[in-house]
């Protein structure tokens, strides 16, 4: 059973991580918790989902369409947007998925409410669905481009890599 502190540091949720490892029966647990928990547990959940996810991709696979469909709700907390589009930067988005995740992307890129962490993670998460379909590489750019001159120094940065990126 995951044992997931009131109050925690980088250094508890990678304690959780490295106890979970590549165990899909105790990544599986992680992933229940989070669908089933209060607001408070499912905010510290995604966040060690993500780190799992960066360290052993291949667990969140059979996930990957829950977690997709939740980040389109509106009424999700920002911080669970924020790790989910951030997991996908680690994982090989399948082509039944690449769609509704670049729909997903270029919607929280557009969307000038976004979190930068968001939209920056969005711009990568793009290029890489890019990477295997050259086709998006166009209106990834141009969409980048649009939001640079009102962005961040993070979006600003982001951009600037993932335009070179895709160049």
């Amino acid at each position: 059973m995951i044992d997931i502190p009131i109050t925690y540091v980088r250094t508890d949720a990678q304690k959780i991580v490295r106890w979970v490892g590549d165990n899909e029966k105790r990544f599986a647990e992680l992933m229940n918790m989070f669908f089933s928990a209060d607001d408070r547990t499912a905010l510290r959940c995604i966040w060690i989902i993500s780190l799992c996810a960066e360290e052993h991709p291949a667990v969140i696979r059979p996930w990957l369409s829950r977690l997709v469909k939740l980040a389109g709700k509106r009424d999700i907390h920002d911080s669970v947007k924020r790790n989910i589009i951030r997991t996908l930067q680690f994982v090989n988005i399948p082509p039944s998925l690449q769609g509704r995740v670049a729909n997903l992307c270029f919607d929280f890129l557009q969307n000038v409410k976004e979190p930068i962490a968001v939209k920056a993670f969005s711009m990568t998460v793009l290029a890489n669905i890019a990477a295997r379909e050259p086709d998006l590489k166009q209106e990834i750019k141009l969409v980048i481009e649009q939001i640079l001159p009102y962005g961040s120094a993070g979006i600003l940065s982001r951009g600037r890599k993932v335009l070179k990126q895709l160049s």
